[in-house]
């Protein structure tokens, strides 16, 4: 049931995944990523798990819904655990196709809180898809930092700025040698829908990372959303390409040059005398070269 049923326009496509009605912030990156979600998986029978994160605030209060998929809501640290449980019961039935059922998960539930079940599931090769929307951030408790949070950001609990970077959490997963891992991006929907027919095709644990800017822990307008990820991924912030089996790399997308110093000013959480824009373009840099050797050395078939 829709808390705001009434208001659903005639005209509504009943396989959107994320119902209108819903109370997410505006330019949420993770609005925008479910309703490319439900359009890549149209037809197709699948659940979700949600843990704790503003992707199950999202849902509203009980028992009314804006997901228009069966939904578990699990604890924060859970939801592979929740999922492995749901794909062996999914099986059960012989006489009957089983549904995917997909992780949906923000950074805290997965970089951090998440890791151990993450990292469980993944060494089982539980036949699950697991989508981490990262933004950056405790988004739904305050915005503390994670450590998916960049260097030098401010947040609520590094009000100077971080003092250490990223988790490269691709990476991480990788070395869990998974079937298929890739980076998403809202900017680029084309590739977002192809990765996930793909992912569909496969057997075993799927890991994607999507990048999901907030308005309000970033200190950006609602309407840059989808401008700030297209930056990130032109400049190489936030580099496209997958991996097979933790050993074959695909770029998905060439940086075409863009300043990485553009994506950093158009977010006050970066402002401050400690942001360092040349140290991060030599990052950013050497982390596409990396990528490139990888990709050079790949074989596929």
């Amino acid at each position: 049931m829709n808390a705001n049923a009434e208001k659903i326009p005639a005209n509504f496509d009943p396989t959107c995944l994320l119902r209108p009605g819903n109370t997410n912030c505006g330019g949420c990156g993770m609005s925008n990523g479910l309703t490319m979600l439900g359009r890549a998986l149209e037809g197709e029978s699948y659940s979700m798990v949600i843990p704790a994160c503003c992707g199950i605030v999202a849902a509203g209060a009980y028992p009314t819904t804006s997901y228009n998929v069966p939904v578990v809501a699990s604890t924060f640290a859970s939801s592979p655990a929740f999922a492995s449980g749901l794909t062996a019961v999914n099986g059960l039935n012989p006489d009957e196709k089983p549904g995917h059922v997909i992780c949906w998960a923000g950074d805290g539930g997965t970089y951090d809180i998440g890791m151990a079940t993450l990292s469980a599931a993944a060494e089982r090769n539980e036949n699950l898809i697991y989508i981490c929307y990262d933004n950056e951030i405790y988004g739904n408790t305050g915005g503390q930092r994670s450590s998916a949070t960049p260097l030098t950001a401010r947040t609520a609990t590094t009000p100077r700025g971080k003092g250490e970077g990223k988790k490269n959490i691709i990476k991480i997963m990788a070395a869990h040698r998974v079937p298929y891992a890739a980076t998403l991006s809202i900017a680029h929907p084309e590739d977002f829908r192809r990765k996930i027919r793909k992912a569909l095709e496969i057997e075993g644990f799927r890991f994607f990372l999507m990048h999901s800017p907030c308005p309000t822990g970033w200190k950006t307008e609602p309407a840059e959303t989808i401008e700030l990820v297209s930056l990130a991924v032109r400049s190489g912030i936030f580099p496209l390409y997958e991996v097979f089996n933790g050993e074959n790399y695909r770029i998905n997308v060439e940086p075409d040059g863009t300043d990485p110093g553009e994506y950093f000013t158009r977010q006050r959480r970066f402002r401050g005398p400690e942001m360092n824009i040349e140290g991060v373009k030599s990052f950013v840099e050497a982390r596409m070269q990396r990528l490139r050797q990888l990709e050079s050395v790949s074989q596929f078939d």
